[in-house]
């Protein structure tokens, strides 16, 4: 039997446009989601899990199944409407209850405040292409900051940065919806970390008593020959693209010669070339150093073999088996391997990757403090049967990470935390409601919550440190 430490979070993972609801009420403003997901015409956000009315039912089963810690994220929209500018009293009032109803259930809230969820007016302008955003995030961020003092620990500044740039400028699944520009998403990523470094610099200036970092989604990039050079560069190539540069600015402040050609290199497919200015990386080698902590969400790894055909990716959001395709000219194409299972939605179920990335941080980059698994769990179209809800493929999937969290452990890796994700089950962007992650099944008609197996299980782990 393996032990975690006693003091190690056993959490769950939320985030504000995906559970909340209200999306337009409140005093909220716009975001790009909004108006996108109704041209779409699939599914809204409304009312998603209702958080904002139901988070005292939310934590009140945290406190039941031994839920120690929440990710919660702030919505940018619901403070300033507008992004700068006037406040919306509502919306910081709503944050001041919900922690305090936090604290009174004994569950740390660990928040972010940055998931997905732009604020329109600035979107509009060219997101975190334009430096206007990058400011104005450091003022919501300071607001923020002083605002929570008493009441926020734990604070992250992005979640999944790489996220948000593959899936607006390559993958086209996030609005505005272009594909296969890498000179814009890299150009997006370098402006977002240095608004997450401003944001710290300004949070270590105001010495708060808090710490604070930053979620990156990690998947480790195996060549699918390792015996195949072309191959090796390929997940070199798309290594660099979701992992090594975003690494390095988080924890060196500038990128490594290797990781600035190649990133390079792929901005050249689009005639493109990345702009980085030496002031840029004078802000963001003082943040590497204050630091506390890196989120690391970690769903799956890729095999990657050569590939220089044309562009063609498919986003498989409805969870039939097999449609995915990702190739990308000039980087490479993402392959299954064989004895690799797969979730619905093609994602690899690969725990020991968990392993092999966690210890490359320690290795690669040993400067780093400590780590939070800020997200792992498994999209899963759950079966609800007279209020029974039997997940085990989702409990047997997460008992692997877990297995191999703890024997990255044991190899010296300093991980304080676990959040599953998610809490409940939410909105799930391009999933819509059929894709399932949930602790607690919610029935979106009468909001009502169900815990399923996982959730008894994962209480099982939360208070004995065990696992079997």
């Amino acid at each position: 039997m393996m032990r975690f430490a006693n003091d190690f979070i056993f959490g769950g993972a939320t985030a504000a446009y995906q559970c909340e609801g209200s999306t337009r009420e409140y005093g909220k403003g716009k975001v790009a989601w909004d108006d996108f997901l109704a041209e779409k015409g699939r599914f809204q956000a409304n009312p998603a899990s209702d958080f904002y009315h139901q988070y005292p039912v939310d934590l009140k089963l945290c406190k039941m199944f031994g839920i120690n810690g929440i990710r919660i994220s702030i919505a940018w929209s619901r403070i300033f409407p507008d992004g700068t500018g006037k406040i919306n009293q509502q919306g910081v009032d709503f944050y001041h209850q919900l922690f305090k109803e936090c604290h009174k259930k004994g569950v740390e809230p660990f928040v972010t405040l940055h998931h997905f969820d732009t604020p329109n007016t600035l979107f509009q302008k060219g997101d975190f292409l334009n430096k206007e955003t990058v400011d104005a995030f450091e003022k919501y961020a300071s607001y923020c900051f002083e605002e929570y003092k008493d009441e926020v620990t734990y604070w992250f500044t992005f979640n999944e940065i790489w996220a948000v740039c593959t899936n607006q400028y390559i993958e086209g699944t996030f609005p505005n919806g272009e594909k296969y520009n890498m000179t814009k998403a890299f150009q997006s990523m370098h402006y977002m970390m240095l608004a997450h470094s401003k944001a710290v610099l300004a949070y270590k200036k105001g010495d708060y008593k808090g710490k604070i970092g930053i979620v990156q989604s990690l998947e480790y990039k195996y060549p699918y020959n390792e015996n195949k050079l072309e191959d090796i560069i390929a997940a070199k190539n798309e290594d660099v693209l979701q992992n090594q540069f975003l690494l390095d600015a988080t924890f060196l402040g500038y990128y490594s010669d290797e990781t600035l050609k190649i990133a390079q290199k792929l901005c050249a497919l689009n005639q493109g070339m990345l702009d980085i200015e030496e002031s840029d990386l004078e802000i963001m080698k003082k943040a590497a150093k204050e630091n506390d902590y890196l989120g690391m969400n970690y769903y799956q790894s890729r095999f990657i073999q050569a590939y220089d055909g044309e562009n063609d990716i498919y986003h498989n959001g409805t969870g039939e088996k097999g449609t995915s395709r990702f190739r990308l000219k000039g980087v490479g194409e993402r392959m299954n391997k064989e004895g690799i299972d797969r979730t619905d939605w093609d994602w690899l179920i690969h725990p020991e990757s968990m392993f092999d990335m966690l210890v490359r941080i320690k290795q690669q980059y040993p400067q780093y403090k400590a780590i939070y698994i800020t997200e792992n769990g498994m999209g899963y179209k759950d079966d609800f049967e007279d209020g029974i809800i039997d997940d085990t493929p989702r409990i047997d999937y997460v008992r692997r990470h877990l297995y191999y969290l703890l024997k990255a452990i044991e190899a010296g890796v300093n991980v304080k935390g676990y959040f599953i994700w998610s809490l409940m089950d939410m909105f799930s962007w391009t999933n819509g409601y059929n894709k399932r992650y949930g602790l607690f099944y919610i029935d979106y008609k009468t909001q009502k919550r169900y815990p399923k197996a996982s959730a008894y299980w994962y209480k099982y782990i939360s208070q004995t440190k065990e696992l079997f």
